[in-house]
C-alpha cells in the first residue's frame, strides 16, 4: 500500500510541475495578449484569465508533452516557458501594432495627425491608430481569440517541448523577422491613404503652377480632412477583413519566421 501511495505521490508531483510550467507559458502569453493582457484591466482579473487559460490549455496537453528532464533545475525551465510565452504574446503583440503604424501613417498622409491627435497615452497616438487598434482587438475577440490562443499555445509544445531553451540566434532572427513584418503590413494597411495623399498633393501642385495666386492651402485642407475621414469610412471594413485573416496566419504559426 505504502508503493503505491508513494507512486501516486510521484504522479501528483509530476503533474503539478507540469501545471506550474504551463502556467508560466501562459501567463507570458497573457502579459502581452490583445484585450487580455491590457494595463486598463486589473492585475486580479488578469491573474484570473491567466489561471482559467492555463485550466484549458493543461487538459490539452499529453503526458509525454508534460515530461520534464530531471537534470535540469526547475526554476531555468521556469524562465524557459516564460520566454517562449512572451514570443507567442509579442507575435499577436505585433499585429496589433501593425494597425498603430498604419493609423500613424495614414493620419500623417491626410493630415489628420495633428487635428485630431490624442493625449490619453502616455505614447500619443492619431485618432485613425486609435480607431482601427480598438476595431482590430474588438474584432479579434469576436472571432474567437481566447479559443484560438488557446489552441496555439497547446500546439507550441510540439514545436517547442516544455524545458526546451530556445537558440539566441533564432530568437534574434525570428524577432527581426516579425518585427520587418509588423512595419510592412502596417503601410501596406495604409497604402490607400498615401495614394491618395500623393493625388491630392499632385494636383494641388498643378492647380498652384496653373494659378499662382489662388491659395490652395486654404481651400485643399478641408478636402484633405473630409477626403480623409471619408476613406477611413470606406477602407476600414477592407482593412479589418484583410488584417483579421493576417491574424489567423499568425496565430497557426506564431513562432515561425515569416518570409
Amino acid at each position: 500500500m505504502f508503493a503505491a501511495l508513494g507512486t501516486i505521490l510521484d504522479l501528483a508531483d509530476a503533474a503539478l510541475a507540469g501545471a506550474i510550467l504551463v502556467f508560466a507559458r501562459v501567463s507570458g502569453v497573457m502579459i502581452l495578449l490583445p484585450g487580455f493582457g491590457e494595463q486598463v484591466i486589473p492585475a486580479r482579473i488578469r491573474l484570473a484569465l491567466t489561471l482559467a487559460f492555463t485550466l484549458v490549455v493543461w487538459p490539452l496537453l499529453t503526458p509525454e508533452l508534460l515530461r520534464t528532464d530531471p537534470a535540469r533545475p526547475f526554476l531555468a525551465m521556469l524562465i524557459i516557458e516564460a520566454t517562449i510565452g512572451l514570443m507567442l504574446g509579442l507575435a499577436i503583440r505585433l499585429m496589433v501594432m501593425a494597425l498603430q503604424i498604419a493609423g500613424v501613417i495614414a493620419a500623417q498622409s491626410t493630415s489628420l495627425s495633428q487635428m485630431f491627435g490624442s493625449s490619453l497615452t502616455p505614447e500619443p497616438m492619431p485618432a485613425i491608430g486609435n480607431i482601427l487598434m480598438l476595431a482590430g482587438v474588438t474584432l479579434a475577440l469576436a472571432m474567437g481569440l481566447h479559443v484560438k490562443i488557446a489552441v496555439t499555445v497547446a500546439r507550441s509544445y510540439e514545436i517547442l517541448p516544455i524545458g526546451l531553451p530556445v537558440p539566441a540566434e533564432d530568437v534574434a532572427r525570428w524577432g527581426t523577422a516579425r518585427i520587418a513584418e509588423a512595419f510592412a503590413l502596417g503601410f501596406s494597411l495604409a497604402a490607400p491613404f498615401v495614394i491618395a495623399a500623393f493625388a491630392y498633393n499632385l494636383a494641388l501642385g498643378v492647380i498652384n503652377r496653373a494659378m499662382p495666386q489662388l491659395m490652395v492651402s486654404f481651400i485643399g485642407a478641408p478636402a484633405i480632412t473630409a477626403g480623409g475621414i471619408l476613406l477611413l469610412m470606406l477602407a476600414a471594413p477592407v482593412i479589418l477583413h484583410f488584417w483579421g485573416h493576417r491574424l489567423d496566419l499568425t496565430l497557426a504559426d506564431p513562432l515561425v519566421a515569416p518570409r
